[in-house]
């Protein structure tokens, strides 16, 4: 503890001593009020200015210190003040007291707590930030609440001082008043629990839930007023529980869910059943991954006992694999089987014209007008193509175009430039460059998948360079250009500018949500990235929801999926019961060789929010089963609460990272620490086995060395 802590402490320590040891509490008591209320009266009558003083002093001192005797005090303001200057002097001391107290407990606790807190106070610090007054002020009508108790709290917020003063002003003004006129009639009272009569109890609780009440009032007119100049189209009855826009992941979930429950549903999508992640992302970008590896396997075929052989094959044939590969899952996601579990599909593209109305521009033409209760967007999202000169003169594929576009050409392109270094990038970068093409890769950051740790960064750049990826980091492209047949790409790095030949250029710099034409502009509804939603996934009209990729935060399908429930729970059931979307726990991955896999925090992430933690380290090179399969490298990387076994993130770099990341993901939605873990079975030998051995690297570290002492000492005796 710094000094000034240490001060502080001592001096509140010292106050509260003092009133301990010297029996001060006997002061403020009712007896002692009525007792001296005589002798103070005189006293106010001959020294007016130094009464008020002292008194408004003690008072604040009292509150300050969180002492028993504020509701002595209170009243003694009015025993001695009378109703309208008690009701001043009491209103400021007691806030002013209330004041410093949240002072004290911010200044001397608030950063230890949130060390060891923090990720638990974050939610707290958002509702603060967003209606901490309020809820503040709701508290502070109800005059039984212990006060003390939430000068404290709110010390541990972010709430601003001049916020907590005014608003605890006002939340104490009332029961203030009623205190102090009791204390204006003292000699009727015989204890404080004749103050506040059941009736006047009950009465404060009403008062405090009426801000509540005025909040709902609120809702219901905002509501009223985000529909008002749709009233005269709103639909008597309607054709629809459900239309969902798109048929990616989260419309495609979205729209099973509205049928599992049998809800008359409609689901529209205006290209490709299973949206990006079967199309142009996951799928092929996995099919291609796996040709990729089994190439570097083979040219590599030393490491497992065999010859180095190079691999003969035809570029074609590897895309006709990806596309097969594509052709093959398509059934699961198709117009056949969505239509047998009970889904209206419609292929065409939808618009919104009015908040219960959609209207479906059929593919094979015409144009049909549904109405629905409720409506969700599921639109996902396009590769971003930056704004680069040149780059349409020379020619560009993105994740998106490149799985067609390439199944065209004949051979691998010989040279080719992926721009971009995060996960995509990444990914394409080594798979192409192991089945042949010459890869530069270019990130404007200052290294590749910038998200992660850095040394999770180095190990995927290293690995890429492995491959013969020539990764330039810190690298701006310009423009690109074009001479004779010759392309070329200019990047700036450290103020020098370098020209890079190619013949392939594909696109990986990231991906924005599909916003337009769906007639969100028309309706007004915000959208800044993404459409804007609240924490139920529900737009400004509370019957439109969004979900996936166009509504973020995170672009992953099994978020996409995840969100789905919600949307779709609560478009059918947000009368009754409405749920907030968890993002407590989410894992992701980026599937190169080594692959990444994580959940929760990393160390960057942690530190950068000021979160306390402690890391444990299980090198995946001791590993018996990676080093039978001749992959030996790699690591798990948990994070926890300092001294505890409980999870706040982890990371995982090696073979199967993403599978092997399932365990933790478990234990985190669950609440199960390291402990659970090295206390389960996990089959022998297993990858899964790290994560085990994980956990017994924590335990290691916080075993209980005098209990081992002692237990040393029993082994020796046992021997005498």
């Amino acid at each position: 503890m710094n000094p000034r802590k240490l001060t502080i402490a001592l001096l509140l320590l010292a106050g509260i001593a003092a009133f301990i040891v010297l029996d001060l509490g006997r002061y403020f008591s009712l007896a002692a009020l009525k007792e001296s209320q005589g002798t103070i009266a005189n006293l106010y009558a001959q020294r007016p200015l130094l009464v008020v003083l002292v008194y408004f002093a003690v008072y604040v001192a009292i509150t300050a210190l969180s002492l028993p005797g504020a509701a002595i005090m209170t009243l003694a303001g009015g025993a001695i003040f009378g109703l309208a200057w008690g009701t001043v002097i009491v209103s400021f001391a007691s806030t002013l007291g209330a004041t410093l107290a949240m002072l004290a407990a911010r200044f001397l606790f608030r950063d230890t707590i949130q060390q060891r807190f923090g990720s638990k106070l974050t939610e707290l610090h958002k509702g603060i930030q967003r209606e901490g007054g309020f809820y503040l002020f709701t508290l502070r009508l109800i005059p039984v609440m212990p006060f003390f108790v939430l000068n404290l709290l709110m010390g541990l917020t972010r709430m601003k001082t001049w916020t907590f003063f005014w608003v605890s002003q006002l939340g104490m003004f009332a029961g203030t008043v009623v205190y102090v006129n009791a204390g204006t009639q003292l000699a009727r009272i015989d204890s404080l629990k004749s103050v506040l009569s059941p009736a006047l109890i009950g009465s404060f609780v009403l008062l405090g839930l009426l801000p509540l009440i005025v909040k709902k009032a609120l809702a219901v007119f905002q509501r009223r007023k985000v529909y008002a100049r749709w009233k005269a189209v709103r639909p008597a009855t309607f054709d629809r529980n459900l239309v969902v826009i798109g048929a990616g992941a989260g419309g495609l979930v979205t729209a099973y869910i509205a049928a599992a429950v049998k809800a008359r549903v409609t689901l529209v999508e205006a290209h490709k059943m299973g949206g990006d992640c079967l199309n142009y992302g996951c799928v092929p970008s996995k099919a291609l991954i796996k040709s990729a590896k089994l190439a570097h396997q083979m040219r590599h075929g030393a490491r497992y006992g065999l010859s180095d052989a190079t691999p003969t094959f035809s570029f074609k044939a590897v895309m006709q694999r990806i596309h097969a590969v594509i052709a093959a899952i398509e059934p699961h996601d198709s117009v056949e089987r969505y239509t047998g579990l009970g889904v209206e599909v419609l292929q065409g593209t939808a618009k919104i014209v009015n908040p219960w109305t959609v209207e479906i521009a059929l593919n094979g033409g015409g144009t049909q007008t549904l109405t629905t209760r409720a409506i969700v967007i599921a639109a996902g999202a396009r590769p971003f193509v930056p704004p680069l000169p040149g780059l349409d003169d020379v020619g560009y594929v993105t994740s998106d175009t490149l799985w067609d576009a390439f199944a065209k050409l004949d051979a691998v392109p010989r040279r080719l430039v992926v721009l971009g270094g995060g996960p995509i990038g990444c990914e394409l970068a080594q798979s192409f460059q192991r089945l042949g093409a010459q890869v530069t890769q270019i990130e404007m950051a200052p290294r590749i998948m910038i998200r992660e740790d850095a040394e999770v960064s180095q190990l995927a750049l290293e690995s890429l360079q492995a491959d013969g990826v020539q990764v330039l980091t810190g690298h701006k492209a310009q423009r690109c250009e074009r001479q004779g047949d010759e392309k070329f790409i200019v990047v700036e790095h450290a103020g020098v500018e370098q020209r890079f030949a190619f013949d392939e250029l594909i696109c990986a710099v990231g991906r924005v949500a599909r916003l337009t034409g769906y007639g969100l502009e028309e309706l007004g509804i915000p959208t800044n990235r993404t459409v804007e939603t609240n924490e139920y996934l529900q737009t400004i009209y509370p019957n439109i929801y969004a979900a996936g990729d166009v509504a973020g935060p995170y672009q992953f399908t099994h978020v996409a999926a995840h969100q789905a429930w919600y949307a779709a729970v609560n478009a059918l059931f947000g009368g009754l019961k409405s749920f907030k979307v968890d993002y407590s726990v989410i894992p992701w991955a980026t599937f190169i060789d080594p692959e990444v896999a994580r959940v929760g925090l990393n160390e960057q992430e942690a530190t950068e929010k000021g979160i306390a933690f402690e890391v444990t380290r299980y090198g995946i090179d001791d590993l018996d089963r990676a080093i039978a399969d001749s992959e030996p490298h790699g690591f798990v990387k948990v994070l926890t609460v300092p001294g505890k076994d409980r999870i706040l993130g982890v990371t995982i770099v090696g073979t199967h990272a993403g599978d092997l990341l399932a365990e933790y993901v478990l234990a985190m939605k669950h609440g199960l620490g390291l402990n659970k873990i090295l206390g389960t079975i996990h089959t022998y030998p297993t990858l899964a086995e790290a994560n085990k051995f994980a956990a017994g690297e924590w335990k290691r570290a916080h075993q209980p060395v005098r209990l081992l002492e002692w237990v040393r000492r029993y082994h020796d005796w046992k021997r005498s």
